[in-house]
């Protein structure tokens, strides 16, 4: 069954551009040309995927993915955000909003579509055995092993539970809160700036061979895994 992507871009001709290339690469393209549009199309079935521009009429691309956020069950639909805006402040605003990716205007299809199909392809559900690897880091479950180009990366039990977490969730901005929650459990009281503390110690062991790049830090709103230097 083909993905479905809603499209939300007030210019028709860019609007009819970007519906052709989804269409003519495997792709349901369902359109909307504002705010208020966009947010009777968060219907189900749900899309699998929001191309999201930052403005538009009735309300600001940012407001629309924060708003998504907050719903119960389109939360956790992915967005790439589409804008003319380029600077990294601009960048920071639209993946702190909710965004999972950023294409600036112009862009060519191509590139959009190899974004398109990366995204989709991260947030994927895996199985919790299912050994993950990005650029020669390994991490396997079942073993409890992480490895680099098969030499093993010794680790402690928490810091292979934060890596795995960031593998199975890359390229997506988590603030510490988010990350205790989802790495420590909401029972369990620890404070924010241990987070730091066992990024710190994630980092050290990935600089064995060189993986500790990919664990970045976002100014202002925590922290992403990622294999884009």
């Amino acid at each position: 069954m083909a993905k479905r992507i809603l499209l939300v871009e007030d210019e028709a001709p860019i609007r009819d551009m970007l519906r052709f290339v989804l269409e003519q690469s495997g792709f349901e393209a369902i359109e909307a040309e504002d705010y208020q549009v966009a947010l009777d199309k968060i219907i189900e079935p749900y899309p699998d995927l929001i191309l999201l521009d930052w403005m538009m009429p009735g309300g600001s691309g940012i407001q629309l993915a924060k708003k998504l956020k907050q719903h119960e069950y389109a939360r956790d639909i992915p967005i790439i955000m589409l804008t003319a805006k380029g600077e990294e402040e601009d960048k920071i605003r639209g993946l702190e909003s909710g965004a999972d990716d950023y294409v600036t205007k112009p862009f060519s299809p191509k590139e959009l579509i190899a974004r398109v199909k990366a995204v989709i392809r991260r947030v994927t559900p895996t199985s919790s055995e299912d050994a993950i690897e990005f650029k020669g880091l390994r991490l396997d479950p079942v073993s409890h092993r992480v490895t680099s180009n098969d030499e093993p990366i010794d680790m402690g039990p928490t810091e292979f539970k934060l890596l795995h977490f960031f593998m199975t969730h890359a390229e997506r901005v988590y603030s510490r809160e988010q990350l205790l929650d989802n790495v420590w459990g909401t029972n369990v009281y620890v404070e924010d700036r241990t987070v730091d503390v066992h990024i710190r110690r994630l980092r050290k062991a990935l600089s064995v061979y060189s993986h500790e790049n990919m664990i970045q830090t976002v100014r202002g709103a925590g922290y992403r895994y990622s294999t884009k230097v």
